[in-house]
């Protein structure tokens, strides 16, 4: 075995131990509005689910030389997001977004993607997505390094409203069909993952 004290390491082995370890990831491909009404969309996969009663995801936006991100900064402003699971027909577009713009550009405008307005919050929410989450802020976390500075904004969100589309969606039992949906996971570097086979294990009594 290869071993690593942490206390060693630069942020940059962190980030690749664990970008590269803890795979695959599920994408959020957040919706925001700034105060000043400017759209804006990015995808991150420091992205979990918290709690499902109440339902409460998690969303880690790592900030840029000590800046808060558009997404952090517009959810801390208005208290709301749009998020939209990635699938394959999405990965072209959410990848688009992640170029680096200033804050009052909306990325949408370097993709084919339309928006929609959402129904439990004024963010819009984008059209093609197979399905979105409608969330309000439930709290926020700053995370410091060991020099105090605040490195991470740890988002967690609420979930208001759910959208599925009705080719992902089996309405008479509820269920989300995941080959169907297809979805799209992160990997490390430039990586992403297909659901691939799926097998299923019973858990015992």
């Amino acid at each position: 075995m290869i071993a690593f004290d942490a206390a060693t390491l630069d942020a940059k082995d962190h980030y690749k131990f664990l970008s590269g370890a803890i795979i695959p990831r599920p994408i959020a491909f957040v919706t925001t509005v700034s105060e000043d009404g400017i759209l804006n969309a990015a995808p991150f996969s420091f992205f979990n689910v918290v709690s499902s009663n109440p339902p409460i995801v998690s969303l880690a936006i790592q900030r840029d030389g000590g800046m808060m991100k558009d997404t952090a900064r517009n959810v801390l402003a208005t208290g709301e997001l749009v998020i939209h699971l990635v699938d394959e027909a999405l990965t072209e577009d959410m990848n688009a977004t992640a170029a680096r713009l200033a804050p009052n550009d909306n990325e949408l405008l370097r993709t084919k993607l339309t928006t929609t307005p959402s129904v439990s919050v004024k963010t819009p929410a984008i059209q093609e997505a197979k399905i979105r989450m409608e969330a309000k802020l439930f709290q926020h976390i700053p995370i410091p390094n060991e020099a105090g500075e605040v490195v991470t904004d740890l988002i967690l969100a609420k979930i208001s409203y759910y959208v599925f589309d009705s080719t992902v969606f089996d309405e008479k039992k509820h269920y989300i069909d995941a080959a169907k949906m297809a979805p799209v996971a992160r990997l490390a570097g430039n990586d992403y993952a297909k659901l691939g086979d799926i097998f299923t294990v019973t858990r015992p009594n």
